[in-house]
């Protein structure tokens, strides 16, 4: 059977490398027939039209259909999974509340129309930023899915800290293991090393105990991955788009085949329950496992008071990110 897709912002550049990748079985595997959602606003239609022939002109045989839309009703319906890559970007000059308030708007709708449409089972991942309160947003907007269902992108934080360790090792991203994103997909965001593991010469080794540069660790390292998109842009004056969808390929693979064993990712995912001290009610990243489609928290993690004080500098924002968006909730 085939499994239904949505990718919304489907004309933009982010979908532009993404939709590829997930046509062509990277992400749901080299079986499984796919038939692909393709939801943006009504002015971009003319483009996704083109994004639709390119497409069809990949002639990929798992492809079965590909639906372009403006309407939520047609592309929420009976969803296994969306992938919620629009948002309203921050304009030049724009506070961060009017950014807020524009994308409580959309993420209510949309969060609304999954509620109705989608199946109940579906798993909702958002990208559109800032990522974690739209997340909040469409979570609560569809009180009969389940919160778990709901997801963030930290990933791309996640394999950002990776890479970085792997290149002051001068080691592959794939020997280095476990780093943490913990918190919002912001500025703010604690990227921890503590507890992550590098591959030396077959030996699995502590990334502290490797890297013998506990000031890099604590300073430039963190600041890096932090300010790692700011810089992307700076540069290609343009967001990171191919890196961004390299990301969301790596985070729904993983809901849907689970992590590697003695591995655990980032996430942004509903605070409830967690024992690191994160108030409630947050859509907060956290190291997870993932086994048939669901994530656990990856307990026990010992957390020193340099990492507490970063984990609740993080929970803050973030709690200040929810109060204002659900203000506007009420009166949107």
């Amino acid at each position: 059977e085939p499994i239904r897709v949505l990718v919304t912002g489907a004309a933009g550049q982010i979908a532009y490398s993404l939709l590829y990748s997930i046509a062509k079985g990277d992400v749901f595997g080299k079986e499984q027939p796919l038939i692909l959602m393709l939801l943006d606003i009504t002015p971009m239609m003319t483009v996704l039209e083109g994004v639709v022939m390119e497409l069809q002109d990949c002639a990929l045989p798992l492809l079965r259909e590909v639906i372009p839309t403006d309407k939520e009703e047609v592309a929420f319906k009976d969803l296994d999974i969306a992938i919620l890559v629009g948002s309203m970007p921050r304009r030049e000059g724009m506070e961060r509340k009017d950014l807020l308030k524009a994308n409580v708007k959309i993420f209510k709708s949309q969060g609304a129309a999954l509620d109705k449409y989608a199946k109940k089972t579906v798993k909702v991942v958002v990208v559109g930023n800032p990522a974690n309160t739209n997340c909040l947003i469409a979570s609560k907007s569809a009180p009969s899915i389940p919160k778990e269902n709901f997801s963030c992108l930290t990933r791309l934080d996640h394999n950002r800290a990776k890479s970085q360790i792997a290149l002051k090792l001068g080691v592959t991203a794939n020997d280095v293991k476990n780093v943490i994103i913990w918190g919002n997909h912001s500025s703010t965001q604690y990227p921890d090393a503590n507890h992550a593991k590098v591959n030396l010469k077959g030996k699995e080794v502590g990334v502290y105990e490797a890297i013998k540069d506990d000031s890099w660790l604590k300073g430039d390292f963190i600041q890096t991955v932090q300010q790692r998109g700011a810089a992307v842009i700076k540069a290609r004056k343009l967001s990171s788009a191919m890196s961004a969808a390299k990301a969301i390929c790596d985070h729904v693979r993983d809901i849907w085949f689970g992590t590697p064993a003695g591995e655990f990712v980032s996430m942004g995912v509903i605070s409830d329950g967690n024992s690191y001290g994160v108030p409630e009610d947050l859509l907060y990243s956290f190291p997870v496992v993932i086994k048939d489609k669901t994530w656990k928290f990856v307990e026990g993690l010992p957390i020193n008071d340099f990492s507490r004080e970063k984990m609740d500098l993080t929970a803050k924002e973030l709690t200040e990110e929810k109060e204002t968006a659900v203000e506007f909730l009420s009166s949107a």
